[in-house]
């Protein structure tokens, strides 16, 4: 389990801030007890134990990571072995294909993902996912323009679905993904297990 006071350990997590909910990521990392470094400069990269890259305009944040040069950045966390999370635009950021789309992912997990799959901004829902990684309490989720994971490979393994079996979750060794929005919740659950990837529990 993740420390009562992870800054005791000197946990730094980075929130990537180009655009987006950054500043709810942040809020729930704090109430973890985690040091949160917003990052829209590769500088900021420079020593962080993980990254979240958080939901927003898809489109928009890949524009913006190029323009200030944090790619290459973000790709050598991953290639240290940096656990890092994409929520809702970041799960399309992390993904290898995004069919039909112009946005340029960083290509890091082996899924495949649908932008807007559930329809406009005035077809967002709410509903609860059993995420058994999660223990046995369901997972109130916010879906807002969300993605939905078309396919997995390899390693992946995918971690909620909706009842009809859509996949809107999946892990692949240090990265993990969400269709949804868990910083707008008051369910800090699966941060908290980021964090425990970042420290080694999971």
């Amino acid at each position: 389990m993740v420390a009562e006071n992870t800054e005791e350990i000197g946990m730094k997590t980075g929130v990537l801030a180009s655009q987006g909910a950054f500043a709810e990521h942040i809020a729930v990392l704090k109430k973890l007890g985690v040091e949160a470094i917003p990052v829209r400069l590769p500088r900021q990269l420079e020593g962080l134990d993980g990254l979240i890259i958080p939901g927003g305009e898809s489109t928009t944040i890949s524009k913006l990571m190029k323009d200030y040069d944090l790619v290459s950045g973000i790709k050598q966390l991953a290639e240290e072995g940096k656990p890092i999370f994409g929520t809702c635009a970041g799960m399309i950021l992390l993904a290898k294909k995004i069919p039909g789309s112009t946005v340029e992912p960083l290509s890091l997990m082996d899924i495949s993902v649908r932008r807007n799959a559930f329809g406009r901004q005035n077809e967002s829902f709410e509903t609860d996912l059993d995420i058994p990684v999660l223990g046995e309490k369901p997972f109130h989720a916010v879906f807002i323009r969300a993605p939905l994971i078309e396919s997995v490979n390899g390693t992946t393994e995918i971690l909620a679905r909706l009842e009809d079996s859509t996949a809107v979750a999946a892990r692949q060794g240090k990265f993990l993904v969400t269709a949804f929005h868990p910083e707008l919740t008051d369910d800090l659950r699966l941060h908290r297990y980021f964090l425990e990837m970042i420290s080694g529990v999971k």
